[in-house]
Order: structure tokens, then C-alpha cells, then sequence
């Protein structure tokens, strides 16, 4: 069902600014939004709701005014957890290297009395409170394939804890386990050949509460599977800030293990969430940060992911000229880069992600909204993920196969998932998407739910506003079940597109008796949206070249200089702001410019890579 109106305040509008017939377009015959505009009511953002609660995480938030322990070595590392009363500070020697599994234990502190595990070089030797740790306060000035760490100069000011066995280590949080902060720290591990699950994580799957990273280098090394930095497992006010995640990965073929993440959670049986994830680089094969994928008892909730880079190497791309693999010489296995498998209320602000692709199961999408009831050989194993409520805003995604996949699906064995739907996801710039080179299909976004399987529920409140992206094959893939399982609440407005090289709508396969986009080719856009979508909105977008009839209430120039932008090189790392003497300034719905707010995204990523 498609709602159409045209009312005589627009008419009037058109007749006083004298806009093109491109232009016009976008005015005459606009579908009604079916889905909240952004912003629209105190605690949300379009249909998504924002986290009710958000951590605290400054130093003055975390007070330890009771004594310091000096710390020299292994052993003394390991009485000073057992000893310390809440309030105390565990002053490690900077420049000295802790090897050993380290168990922090339960104790019955609170929000006045944290315990602080810290190097001992003076907080004038590191990087202010807010402001990023990179390796040059490890003594690194540069690794290879990753950016220019901006080192004013580099000194070995952290301490060192390194995990020499295996499994997972050196940092276990116990079950109970409390207000502990780590500050300064380098955290990394030994152990040649082998692999380790996680460098900080749960012992035996406990909970843990009040934990912040602060400041901190986590890393893995070159060669070795290192999967994860932190699992989150059973944590709640977990924050992490202002740290350095490298060398998180998993080796395709001859590895022990598949996926690999900066940061996991979303898994076991303890309530998890409220997450603070900000200003951190964030780097990880799989994928840089990924909630769900394992059995779970609750939803994660309240996760703010705010000004973080989250970046891949690309020399860990096969083919490359300084290509970095495993000892075996084959290469990690790459997913994406931000994925919920399982989530609620969940913020994704500020960002900036580079380099995804494929070749490996996944097709080098950005971004995966993708809840999941995962499978095991004794049936699913989690019946309530769900992923609700997401907001991805101000973002910046890069050099990718594909921007964002978006959908519902099953396990390999049906498991349905719960449900997933009410994203906002507005002023985002999705540019240099590779189909090609990056082994992926070279759109926009796929937009689906799995077609004709019982118990999955389609996608459904979906609000796509002011984005600018330049897929090079197609604008979007898309499919889903049909009639009365047909996604719900679908809206795509205000944004700037190319429509690709050949048809600009691909389907995701199946027959017409199954898939809503099976009898693409031989329906308009607008009858195949009908076939897909409930209800849904897609007017006031601007469609750069490719062939399609378009929805009315929309714009199609020929080329990228019919838009007037300020700078287009090619939909690489250019200036997408709308020139002053574009038609296609404020004549969005919403009387804004056409395209995302790169003035707002540029606010807030500055200082982020």
C-alpha cells in the first residue's frame, strides 16, 4: 500500500523557488512517511527508542582515595588483588612486563570506593582523561597497514600484563567481581601457536559489574589467533573508553577458530548491558564489535558506541602487495565490520569504519542488523534474540563491499529469532563501496526477511533518512516473504543515491511463490515495493544515473554534476555538502538539504581517526 498526497502549501513552495523538473519530482505525488521522522518524540530517535541509561565513566565517577600498592612483578600483582580493600589503587611499574593468568576477585565495593590497577608513570605522562591511548605510550611508533598514530613522541610509560598459557587470559574477572578500573595499561599475550579466546573475559562464565577500561592497548600479534580483546559475557555497567584494540583474528582453512572481535557480549545467562563503547580504535577480522551469537537469557541493552574508529587493515586482504596472514600463509577470515546478532536500545553515533570485504561467508557489508537464534547440533539455543531499537546516525562508512545489511533471518536449522525492527538510521555517508575489488555486491543495503519461514517475523519499522551513498552495481537488494508477511513500516527518504550500473533493485533469490522480488525485471520499482512492503515511504530521494522506474515523488539526474555537489571525486572521500547553487538544496521533506548532514557527521567524528 502506498500513500500518496499533494497538498497546495508544496505547490505554492515549488512555484517561488522556480525548481527544475528533477527537482519538482520530489514535491508532486510524495508518499506519505509511514514511519516517525527523526527526533520526533523526547528518548527517541524516529521509531527507535534511545538508551535509558547511559554509564558513567570519568575518574570522577570511579573514586579510589584509599591507599597505593606498589607493584613490581608477578607475584606481587597477584597478592595485591587478593589484599586490596575497595578504595585502594594498584600501582603497577611502568615499563615492567606482568606475564600470568590474573583473577580478579569478588569484593563488596561500591560507586564510592573503586579499585584502580594502573601504571605507576605519573598521569602527566599519558594522554589526558578523554583523549585516546595509542601504542606510542607503549614505546610503538607505527604498526604495519594501520594509520598514522599522530605520536608527539614516543616512551614506554604503560605496564605491561601478558598471558603466557592457554585458553583466556591474563585478566579474568570473577564471578561477583566490581568497580575495578584499568588505566595505562599494555594487555596482550604470548604463547606462540596458540590460541587465545580473549584477553579480558569472564572466569567460568561468571558476572561481573562496574568495570571500566580506561586508556588501554590490547592486542594480540601478527601471526597468532587471537579471538577476542574483551568478552563482555555476563558484565553490566561495562564501560570502555579512549583505548587501542590490533591483531584480533582467525585463521581461514588451518585455524581453530572463525570469528574474531575487538569486542563481543550478548551471550550466556546473566542480564547484560548497560555498554559504554567510546573513542576507541577498534580493530578485529570478523568483526570490530559483534553482540549475540552464542546462547543467551536476556537481550543486551542500553549500548552507547560512540566516536570510535573501527578499521581493518587492508593488508590483510589476499592479493595485496604487503599482505599479513597467519605463519601458514593463509589469510584471517574477514567478516564486517558492526554487527547485532542480538540487541536492544542501542546507539551507534560518530563513527568511523574503513575496509570490509569479502570472499570469506560474509560479502564485506559495514554494517549487519541481523538478529539471530543460533543453531547447535541440539536445536536453536536462543529463542529471545532479538535486535529492537537500534540508532545509527553521524557516521562515516568507507571502502567497503557493501554498506548495510538489514533483515531478519533464521539459523541453519530455522531457529527463528524474536523479532527485529524500529531502526533509525539518518545522516550517514556510505562512499568508495567496491563491489569488485572488495568481493562484495556493491550496494547500498540489502533489505530483506527470510521468505517463507514459519516462525520468522518480517523486519518492520525501518527509517532510512538523509543518506548519501554511491553503490557502483546496484541501490539495494531486497526480498522477503509475501502477502500478509510483507515488512511493515518501511521508509527510504531524503537521500542521495546512485542507482548502479545495471537494474538498481536485485533480488535475493527464490521463486515467486516465495520471494517477494522474484518478478523483478518484469515490474516497476514501485510494484515490486508493493510486493515487498506493507506500508512503506519512499519519496524525496535523489537518484544519480542507472535505469528504473521510479516511484513518484522522487529524482533521477543523469550523472553526479546534475546534483551539485561541492566536490564528488568520484563518491571517494569527497566534499557531499550541496553547493549553494544546487537545486536540490532544502527541498527535503523536512526543508533540510537532500543527502546527509555532513556538517552534523563531521561535528561529530572530529578527532575520531
Amino acid at each position: 500500500m502506498r500513500i500518496r498526497s499533494a497538498t497546495l502549501a508544496l505547490v505554492i513552495i515549488l512555484i517561488s523557488l522556480h525548481l527544475s523538473a528533477e527537482a519538482k519530482a520530489l514535491k508532486d505525488n510524495t508518499q506519505t512517511a509511514v514511519t516517525e521522522s527523526s527526533g520526533s518524540k523526547p528518548g527517541f530517535d524516529g521509531p527507535a527508542e534511545l538508551p535509558r541509561v547511559y554509564i558513567k565513566s570519568s575518574l570522577s565517577d570511579t573514586p579510589a582515595k584509599g591507599h597505593t600498592i606498589a607493584v613490581k612483578d608477578e607475584v606481587g600483582l597477584k597478592e595485591a588483588l587478593t589484599r586490596a580493600e575497595c578504595g585502594d589503587t594498584i600501582s603497577l611499574q611502568a615499563g615492567v612486563t606482568f606475564a600470568g593468568t590474573f583473577r580478579f576477585p569478588a569484593k563488596k565495593c561500591d560507586d564510592s570506593h573503586w579499585i584502580v590497577i594502573r601504571t605507576s608513570a605519573l598521569d602527566s605522562a599519558l594522554p589526558p582523561e578523554g583523549t585516546r591511548l595509542t601504542p606510542c605510550y607503549a614505546g610503538v611508533p607505527s604498526l604495519p597497514g594501520r594509520p598514522d598514530f599522530h605520536c608527539h613522541g614516543t616512551a614506554n610509560v604503560v605496564a605491561k600484563i601478558v598471558f603466557n598459557n592457554k585458553g583466556a587470559g591474563p585478566i579474568l574477572l570473577e564471578d561477583g567481581a566490581n568497580h575495578y578500573r584499568f588505566i595505562g595499561l599494555e594487555i596482550t599475550r604470548d604463547s606462540p601457536g596458540q590460541l587465545i579466546y580473549a584477553l579480558i573475559s569472564p572466569f567460568h562464565q561468571g558476572a561481573s559489574d562496574h568495570i571500566v577500561v580506561d586508556r588501554v592497548w590490547l592486542h594480540g600479534v601478527a601471526h597468532d589467533e587471537t579471538a577476542r580483546g574483551i568478552a563482555l559475557g555476563g558484565s553490566t555497567y561495562f564501560a570502555i573508553v579512549d583505548s587501542f584494540f590490533t591483531d584480533f583474528h582467525c585463521t581461514a582453512v588451518s585455524g581453530a577458530c572463525v570469528d574474531s572481535q575487538a569486542i563481543s557480549g550478548g551471550y550466556g545467562k546473566y542480564i547484560t548491558g548497560p555498554y559504554k563503547i567510546v573513542n576507541n580504535f577498534l580493530e578485529a577480522a570478523a568483526e570490530c564489535v559483534l553482540f549475540g551469537g552464542g546462547s543467551a537469557a536476556f537481550v543486551p541493552s542500553d549500548i552507547e558506541i560512540r566516536r570510535n574508529y573501527l578499521f581493518r587493515p587492508l593488508n590483510w586482504m589476499p592479493g595485496h602487495p604487503q599482505f599479513i596472514g597467519a605463519t601458514d600463509g593463509h589469510p584471517f577470515i574477514v567478516k564486517n565490520l558492526f554487527e547485532l546478532k542480538t540487541g536492544q536500545r542501542v546507539l551507534v553515533d560518530g563513527n568511523i569504519m574503513e575496509n570490509a570485504w569479502g570472499g570469506f561467508s560474509q560479502r564485506g557489508f559495514g554494517i549487519l542488523l541481523t538478529p539471530k537464534n543460533q543453531a547447535s547440533k541440539e536445536g536453536s539455543i536462543c529463542p529471545i534474540c532479538a535486535v529492537n531499537d537500534v540508532t545509527i546516525r553521524n557516521t562515516r562508512i568507507s571502502h567497503v563491499g557493501s554498506g548495510f545489511q538489514v533483515g531478519n533471518g533464521s539459523s541453519s536449522t530455522n531457529g527463528a529469532p524474536k523479532d527485529g525492527g524500529r531502526y533509525s538510521i539518518h545522516d550517514v555517508v556510505v562512499d568508495d563501496i567496491q563491489g569488485d575489488a572488495l568481493k562484495g555486491s556493491g550496494v547500498f543495503a540489502q533489505i530483506s526477511s527470510a521468505p517463507g519461514i514459519p516462525g520468522v517475523p518480517p523486519l518492520h519499522d525501518v527509517l532510512i533518512d538523509h543518506i548519501d551513498a554511491f553503490p557502483p552495481t546496484a541501490f539495494i537488494i531486497i526480498g522477503g516473504s509475501r502477502a500478509e508477511q510483507r515488512m511493515p513500516r518501511v521508509s527510504i527518504t531524503n537521500s542521495i543515491f546512485s542507482a548502479g550500473s545495471g537494474q538498481p533493485l536485485v533480488t535475493t533469490g527464490g521463486g515467486p511463490e516465495r520471494n517477494c522480488s522474484a518478478l523483478l525485471g518484469r515490474k516497476a520499482i514501485a510494484e515490486v515495493f508493493d510486493d515487498c512492503f506493507l506500508s512503506y515511504g519512499f519519496h524525496h530521494n535523489l537518484l544519480i544515473g542507472g535505469s528504473g522506474d521510479w516511484p513518484k515523488g522522487n529524482a533521477v539526474v543523469k550523472k553526479s554534476a546534475d546534483v551539485g555537489f561541492v566536490d564528488f571525486r568520484d563518491g571517494v572521500g569527497g566534499n557531499y555538502r550541496l553547493s549553494a547553487s544546487s537545486k536540490f538544496k532544502r527541498v527535503g521533506s523536512d526543508g533540510k538539504d537532500m543527502g546527509a548532514d555532513i556538517d552534523a557527521i563531521e561535528k561529530a567524528t572530529d578527532g575520531v581517526k
